[in-house]
């Protein structure tokens, strides 16, 4: 088959195995893996020379250590030193130790088992932050720290790569004596650190001055592969190279240039690689041996879930965000695949060892979704409804004029305000842990769910004047605006409304003052861009007081029918052209008067 017809293939199974997959819920990285198998030798046999694809492709994983390289800035990993250092090195120390232990018992050899074991012991840094990511759990305390430990996993490469031409020639007579070889690396390594400290600044520097994209874009590619092929030619790693490449010029001033430049390349080099690792997967053992790779992808997953699950317990002090992390990085990850792969070329480990390896990687990481989703539908909703249980604690010492339901983003300032004007308030939020967070900042916060007649009787609502409903939940919010309507009428209920949805309902129930929490923030944000087009602060004021009044006039008016989406359509086009007379009108009169 043809280059052409190669990379037609290729370009073809990536194209419709990747958004299938991603869609699934499964990731890229799987559906890269399945497509290289679909089409592999074990497959449709549509492509069959896997090692020069393989050795070719290993520069996707050049540029991806580069670019992590670049990432990794000093100042950054001090910030992260707890969970990066501390509980990321915990997790790989430990689950790559006790991973080797039993890579030896079943018959590896030394090296090979050390390359099993910490292999295995890394997650997959796409998949688990994509994860994470789509259900806004990143910023969760046990997603801060699963980042960490992905970002320890990522540094934990770098001394594997470097460990595999050692382990490799342990096998062959080197030609020269190893204390010239060990010279060569220290060298080479010293060489390429200065060069990057001194000359790698000013030549970009001097690149960028012919203000030329190609030309910054081949100078970035030059830097990277030169520095990989002469870590290469000392026996080093060419990642390890590429990776002390980006770490140089982690704080430079074309660190985000440099990034950008290289992703385009990286990625689709790095889906070719994973390609090439799915080309070489041998489906047969599947087949043959289902019972050994189902109890080994099992193993795999109940070993690191419970290393993670007690470093966890170690750092959250909880079992349900420990459990949380345990399953969402359980998996093996894809530098398992590059290490794997190199580690045949190197000869530390068999084809067949490395092939049963790469077919548990990849199980492993399609295992981790259905887990999420198993866990996040029976078991995360137990410790919710214990958390639930917990008694409200609403008891303020002394009567507050205002009641704020719902201590989050809006609920804070209203309160910072309140508190400024040394008026007293009443604060209740239904999230145990956001209270607990709330009181280490010296915050005094109530627990409660606020739509319970009998909290808001503990909370004194009978003697406030003023209720703010700053829920973020809005079937919370509503239950809670039926509540106090109905039992509280005396107080002026002022609402949070996420959105024009919200808004509605919330004026259904007859409350009057209702703010949508982004309309205030996206006109300040309106009449400063109209300021700098160039009108006049009052100018700015006036347009921006007048689209206020006319969409505050709307809102009411089509309240009455927002569930007919055919008259609300009619009504917005009608607005629009009312609006644009109104400014029209306005610009004629500030004409005649000048």
């Amino acid at each position: 088959m043809s280059f052409l017809h190669q990379a037609l293939v290729f370009l073809a199974a990536a194209v419709v195995s990747v958004p299938l997959f991603k869609r699934l819920g499964l990731g890229s990285v799987l559906g890269y893996l399945v497509a290289g198998a679909v089409i592999g030798p074990s497959g449709a046999k549509l492509i069959g020379d896997v090692q020069n694809v393989l050795h070719f492709s290993e520069l996707g994983v050049v540029l991806l250590l580069f670019v992590i390289g670049l990432e990794l800035q000093p100042s950054r990993l001090w910030s992260l030193r707890h969970s990066v250092f501390g509980i990321g090195g915990a997790q790989v120390v430990v689950t790559g130790a006790l991973l080797a232990s039993v890579s030896w018992l079943f018959g590896l050899s030394p090296g090979a088992s050390i390359i099993a074991g910490f292999g295995l012991s890394l997650s997959s840094t796409a998949f688990a932050l994509q994860l994470l990511a789509e259900r806004n759990q990143l910023t969760t305390g046990y997603g801060r720290l699963a980042f960490g430990i992905l970002l320890f996993q990522d540094l934990a490469v770098i001394p594997l790569l470097a460990l595999l031409p050692l382990l490799g020639h342990a096998s062959t007579a080197s030609p020269e004596p190893g204390w010239l070889t060990g010279l060569k690396v220290v060298a080479v390594l010293t060489g390429v650190v200065l060069a990057g400290r001194f000359l790698l600044r000013p030549l970009f520097r001097a690149v960028a001055s012919f203000h030329s994209q190609e030309l910054f874009t081949a100078t970035a590619l030059l830097v990277v592969v030169g520095t990989a092929a002469l870590l290469h030619a000392v026996g080093l790693s060419m990642a390890l190279g590429a990776f002390l490449a980006g770490v140089l010029l982690s704080e430079s001033e074309y660190r985000h240039e440099l990034e950008a430049d290289i992703e385009p390349f990286k990625g689709l080099l790095l889906g070719l690689f994973f390609i090439a690792v799915g080309m070489s997967v041998n489906l047969r053992l599947i087949v043959e041996q289902p019972v050994l790779v189902t109890a080994l992808v099992l193993g795999l997953v109940a070993l690191k879930g419970a290393v993670l699950y007690g470093l966890g317990r170690l750092s959250l002090k909880e079992n349900e965000p420990s459990l949380s992390l345990g399953v969402a990085i359980s998996q093996g990850g894809e530098f398992a695949f590059v290490l794997f792969a190199l580690a045949v070329s190197f000869h530390v480990m068999s084809a067949h060892e490395a092939d049963l390896l790469v077919v548990v990687v990849g199980l492993s990481m399609a295992t981790t979704p259905m887990l999420y989703a198993a866990y996040e539908r029976h078991v995360r909703p137990r410790f919710q409804k214990k958390a639930q249980t917990r008694e409200f604690d609403v008891a303020p010492q002394e009567d507050h004029p205002v009641i704020i339901a719902g201590f989050g983003r809006v609920g804070q300032v209203v309160g910072r305000l309140l508190r400024a004007k040394r008026i007293g308030f009443t604060a209740i939020d239904a999230s145990p842990e956001h209270i607990d967070f709330m009181k280490r900042f010296g915050s005094q916060v109530f627990y409660g769910d606020a739509s319970r007649l009998d909290l808001l009787r503990a909370a004194r609502a009978d003697k406030a004047r003023v209720f703010v409903l700053a829920i973020d939940d809005m079937e919370a919010s509503l239950r809670t605006a039926k509540t106090v309507k109905e039992h509280f009428p005396h107080l002026v209920i002022f609402a949070r409304a996420r959105n024009r949805v919200h808004a509605y309902q919330l004026l259904d129930l007859g409350i009057e003052h209702v703010m949508r929490e982004t309309f205030a923030g996206s006109m300040e944000l309106g009449g400063d861009i109209l300021q700098t087009m160039g009108l006049t602060f009052s100018e700015s004021h006036r347009v921006m007081e007048r689209l206020r009044e006319h969409d505050e006039k709307l809102l009411r008016e089509t309240a009455r029918f927002h569930r007919d989406e055919a008259r609300l359509v009619e009504a917005a086009a009608r607005a629009r052209k009312e609006l644009e007379r109104l400014f029209e009108e306005d610009d004629a009169e500030q004409k005649k008067s000048a």
